[in-house]
């Protein structure tokens, strides 16, 4: 077995194929040549309606069925049981260990790129919703007869549990010093676990999977961008991108986005040199205030990690205070909601480009963990202890095209999204047209962050 850091690894200044200044520009124009084709050929709204064709309803009622359902439930179960038992009786190596694969590659990345291209899958495989769901299925049998409503959830709080959470999660892998230690994984497992419960007994499962559950709410979210989606009950395939046209009107939704483009941005910008140079300058002023200094470490890694969603946050409504000038009547906090779908696909974007080479090489490890998930000595369930990591099957220059290619792609789609919904919210092609001025402005600004973290030497 070779073992792999669970570092998170982008492609290196020095093995850029061409000046990164070029990629920057290629990029700009890809843009601009899109925001033209837009004005003139796409004059109404196209992805309002979705287009949904529902599956044979054979395959849909099969699909869908409390059988299948309930199988995915009790795989998940299984493996949030796994990732409990393995971080702590496991060896405590983040290598050796299932827990810290599992969960930071496996689920945290490859399940991103899964809800793209399948749907919502986690939603199937929630083992939180499993529980909460068989937990209720038992209480009412035991009752025998309908339980007490749950409490209605508070549309004050729209997504601002699942925004929470997501922080939580990222300062947990990219703040705290040992946050990504098995044992630790293992903890803050059972105590979101015990949160999730607490809420799903207020506010009941689905309600709150679909919008406190940070997991949930964070799947949920890019497999709206599936062509594959759910409506009326049926499963069935719809225009990519359609789904998220109806989402985002309820509070903390900007929140959850800045959120989870600005964590990605402070990983990548964690590894420049920018951020290196300014680290020590900042953790002796926590030090000067009395903290340890491994608690000032944090602490400065924590006011950077907010400082990104900040700057992205406020860069997302500085876009969203300029199209409030073009008229309509449309206040700033309402624009900046209505709009915010479209930064979907570039959260998509960052993460796919990113996460690239940690998901490709770190995700094998998979294979000889899960025959050795406590990392012990003599341990091979499945025969797969002795695998290796293949380095050979995604090269440098590959992946910095690959890379590029996420960025480009996420961040028209993302123009796509925003003209579409233009021309709902303004009613007239040229003031939808003006207004995306603003939003071409914020879309050339995040492709060049992105490109620019891309390529900050990871050597």
């Amino acid at each position: 077995m070779t073992g792999v850091p669970l570092a998170h690894g982008i492609v290196g200044r020095t093995d850029l194929p061409i000046p990164e200044e070029l990629f920057v520009f290629m990029a700009v124009v890809v843009l601009l040549v899109s925001f033209v084709a837009l004005a003139v050929l796409w004059p109404t709204p196209r992805l309002q309606d979705g287009g949904f064709r529902p599956l044979p309803r054979t395959v849909s009622a099969i699909l869908s069925s409390h059988v299948v359902e309930m199988v995915c439930g009790a795989l998940g179960v299984c493996l949030l049981a796994l990732v409990v038992w393995s971080g702590i009786v496991g060896v405590q190596s983040e290598t050796a260990n299932f827990a810290p694969t599992f969960v930071l590659v496996i689920v945290w990345v490859g399940l991103v790129p899964a809800s793209v291209a399948l749907g919502d899958v986690f939603r199937a495989f929630n083992p939180w919703r499993a529980i909460g769901r068989a937990t209720a299925f038992v209480a009412q049998t035991a009752a025998r007869g309908p339980l007490p409503a749950p409490l209605r959830y508070p549309e004050r709080l729209g997504y601002w549990p699942a925004a929470a959470g997501i922080l939580a999660f990222a300062t947990l892998e990219l703040v705290a010093a040992d946050g990504t230690r098995p044992e630790m994984l293992a903890i803050a497992t059972l105590v979101y676990s015990a949160v999730t419960f607490i809420a799903m007994a207020l506010y009941g499962v689905d309600a709150w999977c679909e919008r406190g559950e940070a997991f949930g709410a964070y799947f949920g979210l890019f497999a709206r961008m599936s062509p594959v989606g759910r409506q009326a009950g049926r499963l069935g395939i719809r225009v990519p991108l359609s789904g998220l046209t109806g989402w985002g009107e309820l509070p903390g939704a900007v929140a959850l986005l800045a959120v989870m483009i600005g964590t990605v941005t402070f990983d990548g910008l964690s590894e420049a040199p920018s951020w290196t140079s300014l680290v020590p300058h900042l953790t002796s002023v926590f030090e000067a205030l009395g903290a340890s200094p491994q608690r000032a470490l944090e602490l400065a890694f924590f006011v950077g990690l907010v400082g990104a969603i900040a700057i992205v946050l406020g860069f997302y409504r500085l876009g969203a205070l300029g199209m409030q000038t073009v008229g309509g009547g449309h206040a700033t906090a309402e624009l900046a909601r209505r709009f915010v779908h479209s930064l979907v696909p570039i959260a998509l974007a960052y993460v796919t480009a990113h996460y690239l080479t940690y998901l490709v090489f770190n995700g094998q490890a998979i294979s000889y963990l899960v025959s050795n998930p406590l990392g012990r000595e003599g341990t091979d369930l499945f025969g797969t202890a002795n695998d290796a990591i293949d380095y050979s099957v995604l090269g440098a220059t590959a992946t910095w095209y690959l890379q590029v290619a996420f960025v480009v792609v996420g961040h028209v789609a993302a123009l796509v999204l925003a003209h579409d919904k233009a021309l709902v919210v303004y009613g007239h092609t040229r003031l939808a047209v003006v207004s995306q001025y603003w939003m071409l402005t914020v879309m050339v600004g995040f492709t060049s962050l992105a490109l620019w973290l891309l390529s900050q030497s990871n050597a």
